[in-house]
């Protein structure tokens, strides 16, 4: 597969064979010049919840990326049920366009921070505000015309919509901090990345996940968005995620499909 040659040759800690082994799946949804915009699917058997992990959203966070393939391959470990079953859709890169550009950039072929281009309440006015006031026009965090204005975050509300996930993961870099968004008690930690919570920015995927729709959106922040870290770490962050996943949110789906109808 040209594309897993092409993540190998781009992405840190990212060898021919993990790519391979992850089976990226064409979603037929493309990036503004064009580029497939690859996933994988890891389900459990009796899986009533659905988490949906993302790299990439920033093209220039090349970590995020490495650490979703190396997530995908701990999914399809046997050992990855035993906690509670879960179907796992991974997207390793929303922002093709960034990440394969030379060199490496935040957002997407048109200029846009595909995270400031969910549709948050009050959009039209809030993006352009902040966009303005707190960041003085910096090109690398411009929202776009107007909510889902490109085809990558449209996509991605299309997968919010029709996988429903009871949990999405958004991988980051580098401010080496957990964040999160929504209902649910957080996590205090993944591996040696502490809970941090930065607030809510208009358009962005924890704001409108989160906040508005409902759904916990965990925002890891790795600390380099060139390195990944040790294997170790990757692993004690999966184990951690997998953990709180099954004690704050297991129950509740439990007792969910405990009340429909037989």
């Amino acid at each position: 597969m040209r594309s897993c040659k092409d993540y190998a040759a781009k992405i840190p800690n990212v060898k021919p064979q993990l790519c391979e082994s992850a089976k990226l799946q064409d979603t037929q949804a493309r990036s503004v010049l064009g580029r497939p915009i690859w996933g994988s699917e890891v389900r459990a058997e009796d899986a009533r919840l659905r988490v949906l992990v993302l790299g990439a959203i920033h093209g220039d966070e090349m970590s995020s990326t490495s650490l979703v393939f190396h997530w995908i391959a701990m999914a399809q470990s046997p050992t990855a049920a035993m906690t509670i079953p879960i179907h796992w859709r991974f997207i390793p890169a929303l922002n093709p366009d960034g990440l394969f550009a030379r060199p490496a950039k935040r957002v997407n072929a048109r200029g846009v921070d595909l995270n400031r281009n969910f549709p948050t309440p009050n959009w039209a006015r809030d993006s352009r505000h902040y966009w303005e006031a707190r960041t003085r026009r910096d090109p690398r965090r411009w929202p776009g015309r107007q909510p889902l204005s490109e085809p990558e975050s449209r996509f991605l509300l299309e997968q919010m919509d029709s996988f429903k996930p009871n949990l999405i993961v958004s991988v980051h870099a580098p401010y080496a901090l957990l964040d999160f968004d929504g209902p649910s008690v957080p996590p205090s930690k993944l591996g040696r990345l502490y809970l941090d919570q930065v607030g809510i920015f208009p358009g962005s995927l924890g704001n409108y996940g989160g906040i508005h729709k409902g759904v916990p959106v965990v925002t890891i922040e790795l600390p380099s968005a060139s390195h990944t870290p040790r294997d170790a770490e990757m692993r004690q962050m999966w184990s951690d995620l997998l953990r709180w996943t099954s004690d704050r949110l297991g129950p509740g789906i439990a007792t969910a499909s405990q009340d429909l109808p037989k």
